[in-house]
Formats: C-alpha cells, structure tokens, sequence
C-alpha cells in the first residue's frame, strides 16, 4: 500500500469540502464514499469565525485526516503565510500547496510553486504540490523536498477528465516510486478509474460531487471507481493490439467437406 509522507491510506480517494449544498450533506457524502482525507481551505473556514469552528468541529467528528490548501493563493508570500496558518489552526504538517499564475485555467505558477515548496519544506510542512504533468517541474518540486506530486487532469471544476494522457502516463513511469495523484479536472467516476489504470496511487476532487444532483451517491460511485480501477492496474491489464484475436481456438475446428 503507497504511503504518504509515512501515512497508509485504505480509501484512495480523497475529498474537498467546498460547494456542498449544506454541511450535513458532506457529510454523508464523506460517509458514504469512506474517505480519510479531506481537504480544507483555511481562506473559506476562518478559525475565528463561528461558521468555520463548527465546520471544524464538524470535520473532527468524522474523524478524517485534513489536508489543509493555499486554494486561492497566487503569490509564494500569500501562500506559505496561509500555510503557516493552517499547520496553527489544523495543527498538521500536510499542506496541498497552491500557487495559481492564470485566472482563467488556475494553472499553477510553476516557478512560484518549486520556490514555495522549497521555503515550507525546510519549515517542516509536508507539501502536496498542485502541479501539471511537467516532467522538469516535478523533478526541481522533489529535490525541493516534495514526496508527493498531485499533477492536474484538467483545469479545477472543469469535468474535463484527464486532458493529457501522454503526459501523465510519461509522469508515472519517469517516477515509479513517488506516490502521484491526479487532482482536478475530474468529472466522472470513468476518469478516476482511468487515472487509477494509469497507475496513480490516489485521485482528489471537489465539485464532481458537490455540484453532483446528489453528491452522496456520486462520492460512492467515485468510491467504487477508484478502487475498480487500481485493481484493474493490479491485475495487469492486457495490451492493446490493433488486430482481432479470436478467443475460440482454430485448432480442432470441423471442416466440412
């Protein structure tokens, strides 16, 4: 089983918070699909608010591990002194760090992340990057310190799926060792399972199923998904081929004369 930064999850799937139709209704879609993660923006859920202390104390009696962001966050200041601030108010060393350089796509401001990456993991965080499927950039974001990669699929709340399946292939091989997980873009429970064939040791996503029409029962389908397709990896899936191949055998054929 993969480990992230020492920690052994059961459930591969991993939830956001945001978006729901009411905290109940998180709930138990966090409930239904079983999940042990979930990721929590310290700009929406304010310690000193009393909305925000009952979303946490709501998260504490589920007793999940939180994965705190710097959603939001388009500076490398803004984001480590968010970071900072969550390890104070989560008290975790996890951080799912955000450094966002385009308004329209949130695509990462790569430079901006390995450079934030750097500073918190010398702090002691333990950084779950959100990055592209660039091969340079993960390899300066793990000798920044970074023991995980969390590669996009898609732009965030896009339902576009996995955009790039040559990169995010060619990512999984350059780094067999170093646990990958797909976060954003996903639409679908097909595209968590096609992420898991891949190889990928976790998926994470937000809006797919709180914008869902009944979010509990599309965080069980995602559920599924996930652990359909890692053990479809795990049982080694045929190659494809480009010519048919009968599965009834030519030999012993009666030929009639």
């Amino acid at each position: 089983m993969t480990a992230f930064y020492g920690v052994e999850l059961a459930n591969r799937l991993m939830l956001g918070t945001a978006q729901y139709p009411s905290p109940a209704i998180l709930a138990e879609a966090v409930r239904a699909a079983g999940v042990e993660v979930v990721t929590v923006s310290l700009r929406r859920e304010s310690a000193e608010r009393r909305d925000g202390q009952a979303f946490w104390a709501l998260i504490r009696e589920l007793g999940v591990r939180v994965l705190p962001n710097t959603a939001g966050c388009h500076t490398v200041k803004e984001a480590v002194t968010t970071a900072q601030m969550a390890r104070e108010v989560f008290e975790t060393p996890w951080v799912k760090l955000e450094v966002i350089g385009e308004h329209d796509s949130l695509q990462p401001d790569l430079f901006g992340l390995v450079e934030a990456a750097a500073i918190l993991t010398e702090d002691g965080f333990q950084v779950f990057p959100y990055t592209t499927e660039d091969l340079v950039v993960a390899g300066r974001l793990l000798d920044a310190g970074c023991e995980v990669l969390m590669p996009w699929g898609a732009p965030i709340g896009s339902g576009l799926g996995l955009n790039n399946l040559y990169g995010l292939r060619s990512l999984r091989a350059h780094f067999p060792d170093v646990p990958l997980v797909v976060d954003a873009g996903l639409g679908l429970p097909s595209h968590a399972a096609a992420a898991m064939e891949l190889g990928y040791d976790a998926v994470l996503l937000n809006t797919a199923v709180a914008k869902a029409g009944d979010p509990v029962a599309m965080a069980a389908a995602f559920a599924q998904a996930v652990a359909a397709g890692r053990a479809a990896h795990d049982a080694d899936p045929m190659e494809p081929r480009d010519m048919a191949a009968p599965s009834t055998p030519v030999l012993g054929k009666a030929f009639l004369g």
